[in-house]
């Protein structure tokens, strides 16, 4: 069997859906509410079958063509591997020094290392938007948004 992107995407999502399935059956209910028709975790189910099922169709309708091989060259895993560390460190520094600070460098540090190098466009493709975003969380959707153990 030739392995292609497609088959690789399909167990991917295959694995995934299964990992949330899991997850999506040992969230709590309310005591009572696991005899209700839609429940906390109807959603979460119905969209682990969906992308368990849609995963089956695109591992099913891969060709298997010779030319559409998997072809690992030509692919910057180094770039990739930055990006995942930069992502954990996001994670890391979150608790720390807060949203706001912790995603515009997390904005900053991504558009350098895709890059980008003039101080003018980073901070102007990342600021204005954490920016907005943390005010559309705070004050349209009243979501709280710890500032960080620096600053409290």
């Amino acid at each position: 069997m030739i392995l292609t992107k497609d088959h690789i995407g399909g167990l991917v999502f295959l694995g995934v859906s299964v990992v949330y399935g899991y997850h999506a059956g040992q969230i709590p209910l309310i005591p009572g509410d696991e005899f209700e028709p839609f429940n906390a975790r109807s959603l979460p189910t119905i969209l682990a079958w969906l992308c368990g099922l849609f995963s089956l169709a695109l591992l099913a309708s891969a060709k298997q063509d010779s030319n559409k091989r998997l072809r690992l060259l030509g692919y910057d895993f180094e770039l990739v591997g930055k990006l995942l560390v930069l992502m954990v460190l996001f994670g890391l520094t979150l608790d720390w020094i807060g949203f706001l600070l912790s995603s515009m460098l997390f904005l900053i540090g991504g558009y350098w290392l895709l890059g980008e190098r003039r101080i003018k466009t980073l901070l102007l493709a990342s600021v204005p938007f954490v920016f907005i975003f943390w005010l559309v969380l705070v004050q349209l959707l009243d979501i709280y948004l710890a500032p960080g153990r620096l600053f409290s």
